[in-house]
């Protein structure tokens, strides 16, 4: 059971009487409260989009069990605190596939995303495909998206938030011209707090 702080608890009335009118349902805006709560940007409404019933998979595919694979650290650190106190999800980090001096021409983050997918998704293959929070590296959205062309399965969901300047807005295009569910803040926008704060709106509806 999670208690709210009051100051969280009146921060978001304060947001949701200043969000002007959308077409979000009701899981889109709690993940739209907790990036604006999370960014203190408003502005943030006009740049987030979801695929078709992206939050409604999550929630499904987290109940069922669902581990959650990151870009960085830092995300994986700003989720686990929320995955123990209402699903019980396993937060993994790329970091754990570091190791391996073979990277195939890849970044770390790349070659650690590819890595954790393929052993994620066939250990969870009985249970529920993972779900990908990408918060920091364009170039593991982009592998991501290459290696699945090849895969049987798709994630639950993949969080296209990388921030930056250098092939950011590019990944989060070629992320929406995909099938697979997906939130994705367009422009240079993201970063791991945000992309965190968008898994942790989906865990809060789990319990």
């Amino acid at each position: 059971m999670i208690k709210d702080h009051p100051i969280f608890l009146e921060s978001i009335r304060f947001i949701r009487s200043n969000l002007i009118d959308n077409n979000f349902n009701y899981l889109e805006n709690k993940v739209l409260e907790r990036l604006v709560h999370t960014s203190g940007d408003f502005h943030i409404q006009t740049l987030l989009e979801f695929s078709e019933g992206a939050c409604e998979k999550a929630v499904k595919s987290l109940k069922k069990g669902a581990p959650i694979l990151t870009d960085t650290d830092m995300a994986a650190a700003a989720i686990k605190s929320m995955a123990k106190n209402t699903n019980g999800n396993a937060v993994v980090s790329a970091k754990k596939w570091f190791d391996d001096k073979n990277l195939s021409g890849l970044t770390k983050t790349a070659y650690g995303i590819e890595k954790g997918w393929i052993e994620l998704s066939s250990k969870y293959s009985g249970i529920q495909s993972p779900i990908i929070v990408i918060g920091s590296s364009p170039t593991a959205l982009v592998n991501l998206l290459e290696i699945l062309k090849n895969s049987k399965q798709i994630p639950s969901l993949i969080i296209g938030m990388p921030v930056g300047f250098i092939g950011v807005r590019q990944s989060k295009k070629k992320l929406l011209n995909t099938n697979y569910p997906n939130i994705i803040i367009h422009s240079t926008r993201g970063g791991a707090a945000m992309a965190a704060a968008a898994v942790n709106a989906l865990l809060r509806e789990t319990f």
